[in-house]
C-alpha cells in the first residue's frame, strides 16, 4: 500500500472540522446504563464457547488503568489522580487486584495474554515492589506469555523513571513503551506545568534500548501555549537525532468547559490556527525526510517497524489503546475508567474512585456503562476500521463477510463520499475505495461518513481533525 503523505493546507483547512478519534465504534458517546456486569459476564461467556469451538483459543488483551500523577500537566484529558501522596496508591492497588481476580475468573485459563497495557495516570508512579506484586496477581489470574512474543507495553513519564526502572519492567515483561515528551521548550514547559530535560528523557530511552524493548514510541503535542513553528522544529530536531521507532504527534484540543485542568492554560498565548497548520506541515516535512512512514490517526513510525509492517499486510488494528498488530484480541480493561471490549460489547468502569472502589468491595464488577453491538453496528465498525487502519476498503469482501451488496447498502455514504473524491482524497470505482496520500491526514474525515450515530447526533463534542 501507499503509506506516503501529501500536505494540502486548503484541503486542510476545509475539512478540518470536529469528529471522533474512532478508538471503538460506535464511540463512547453511546454507551449506556442498561448495560452493566451482568451483560458483560454474558459476553464472556459467549466468548469463551467461540473459543472454545475455535481452531484454537482466543487470545485475551488486558489493560490497566493507573490513574495517579505527582503533578498535573495542564493540558492532560485523562482520568487522574494528583497526589504528592505515594501511599494513596496502596488501597486502590489492593481492589485493582480483587478485580484482577474477579475479571480472571470469567476467562477460560487456555486464552492466552497476547497483548497486555498499563496507562494512566502515570503507570510508574507506583512503587518497584508494588509493580511486581501487581504482575504477580495478574499472572496468577490470567496466562501471560513467558517467551516474549506478547505485546506488554506501558506509559513511562520520564520524571518517574530511571534505568533500575526500565531493568525491573523489562524483567516483569515489558517490551515495548510509550515515552511522554509534548515539547522540550522550557517556557512551553512551563506554561504547561511539565518541566522535563532532554536528559531525563534520553537517558529512559537508551536504557530501554540497552535492555532490549522492542519498540520505544515518544508522544508530542503541538498546538500548546507559546509554541511557534521554529521552537516546535526544534524539539522535532531533538527528538530526530535519538530515531525512536514511532511517534505520535497530537493536536492539544483546548476544551477547558470540559477539563478543568485545562482552565490553568491561558488561552491568550495558544498558537492561531495558521501556526498550528505550519507546525504539522513542517513536522511531517520533516518525519517524512527522515524516513518515518504515516501510519495515520497522527501516529508515524520507521518502515521497518512493527506498525509500518502490519499496514503493509493489512493486519494493523485499532483499539482504546491506539493502533495495534493483535485484531483478533478481547480487551478485558481494569482500573477506574477503564474500557473493554469483549465479543460484541464494550463496557467502561466507573469514572471515580470511590464508586469504583464501593462496588469491589460490594462483590461486584465495577463496570457502570456500556453497549452491545448491532449488526449494523459491527459493519460499520469493520468499515471505519479498514479505512482508519489501511485506507482501503474492498467491497466484495465487506458484502461476502456481512451478507450485504456494498453499495446498495451505503448508497447514501457513497453519494456523500463524491465531493471527497472530486477534491482528490480518495479514489472510488466499483469494486473499492483508496484513500490517497492526500487524503492520509484526514481519513477521521472520511470515517465520519460511516457514522451512523454522527449522522444523527446534536451536540456531541470532539476535537478538531487537525
Amino acid at each position: 500500500m501507499d503509506q506516503s503523505l501529501i500536505f494540502d493546507s486548503e484541503l486542510i483547512k476545509r475539512y478540518d472540522k470536529s469528529g471522533p478519534r474512532y478508538t471503538s465504534y460506535p464511540t463512547a458517546v453511546q454507551f449506556h446504563k442498561n448495560f452493566g456486569p451482568e451483560e458483560y459476564q454474558a459476553a464472556a461467556a459467549r466468548t469463551n464457547a467461540e473459543s472454545r469451538s475455535a481452531a484454537s483459543p482466543r487470545p485475551l488483551s488486558l489493560y490497566f488503568h493507573l490513574p495517579f500523577c505527582d503533578t498535573v500537566c495542564f493540558y492532560c484529558a485523562c482520568n487522574k489522580v494528583v497526589t504528592k501522596n505515594r501511599k494513596r496508591a496502596a488501597p486502590y492497588l489492593e481492589h485493582l487486584h480483587r478485580e484482577i481476580a474477579m475479571q480472571g475468573a470469567l476467562f477460560d485459563r487456555n486464552r492466552v495474554v497476547d497483548q497486555l497495557h498499563w496507562g494512566g495516570g502515570t503507570p510508574t508512579f507506583i512503587s518497584h515492589d508494588e509493580m511486581r506484586e501487581l504482575m504477580r496477581v495478574t499472572r496468577e489470574h490470567f496466562a501471560l506469555r513467558d517467551d516474549d512474543s506478547g505485546e506488554y507495553s506501558i506509559e513511562i513519564d520520564p520524571r518517574e523513571a530511571d534505568a533500575e526502572t526500565i531493568t525491573l519492567l523489562r524483567e516483569l515483561g515489558f517490551n515495548r513503551m510509550s515515552m511522554g515528551v509534548q515539547d522540550f521548550e522550557p517556557s512551553v514547559q512551563k506554561a504547561v506545568n511539565r518541566l522535563q530535560s532532554e536528559e531525563q528523557t534520553f537517558s529512559v530511552l537508551r536504557a530501554a534500548r540497552e535492555r532490549g524493548f522492542k519498540s520505544v514510541s515518544l508522544d508530542l503535542i503541538y498546538g500548546l501555549p507559546l509554541q511557534t513553528p521554529a521552537s516546535f522544529e526544534r524539539t522535532l530536531d531533538k527528538v530526530l537525532a535519538q530515531m525512536p521507532d514511532r511517534l505520535s504527534v497530537f493536536n492539544y484540543a483546548h476544551l477547558p468547559e470540559m477539563f478543568k485542568t485545562q482552565k490553568q492554560i491561558d488561552a491568550t498565548q495558544l498558537p492561531s490556527a495558521p501556526q498550528k497548520l505550519e507546525i504539522l506541515q513542517r513536522t511531517i516535512e520533516k518525519l517524512t525526510t527522515a524516513g518515518y512512514v504515516y501510519i495515520g490517526m497522527d501516529h508515524f513510525a520507521r518502515p521497518d517497524d512493527e506498525l509500518a509492517t502490519a499496514q503493509r499486510n493489512r493486519t494493523l488494528y485499532r483499539n482504546f489503546q491506539g493502533y495495534s498488530t493483535h485484531a483478533d484480541c478481547d480487551l478485558v480493561a481494569m482500573g477506574v475508567t477503564a474500557i473493554g471490549k469483549v465479543g460484541n460489547t464494550y463496557a467502561q468502569n466507573a469514572k471515580d474512585i470511590e464508586t469504583y472502589t464501593a462496588r469491589i468491595d460490594a462483590g461486584l464488577l465495577p463496570i457502570m456503562r456500556g453497549i452491545e453491538l448491532t449488526a449494523d453496528d459491527l459493519l460499520r465498525r469493520e468499515v471505519i476500521t479498514q479505512l482508519i487502519c489501511h485506507f482501503h476498503i474492498d467491497f466484495n469482501e465487506i458484502g461476502e463477510q456481512f451478507g450485504i451488496r456494498f453499495a446498495d447498502y451505503f448508497s447514501v455514504e457513497l453519494e456523500d463520499l463524491r465531493a471527497m473524491q472530486s477534491d482528490g482524497l480518495l479514489r472510488m470505482d466499483a469494486r473499492s475505495i483508496d484513500v490517497l496520500p492526500r487524503g492520509h491526514l484526514l481519513i477521521r474525515n472520511v470515517c465520519m461518513v460511516f457514522d451512523k450515530y454522527l449522522r444523527e447526533s446534536t451536540g456531541q463534542r470532539f476535537s478538531k481533525v487537525i
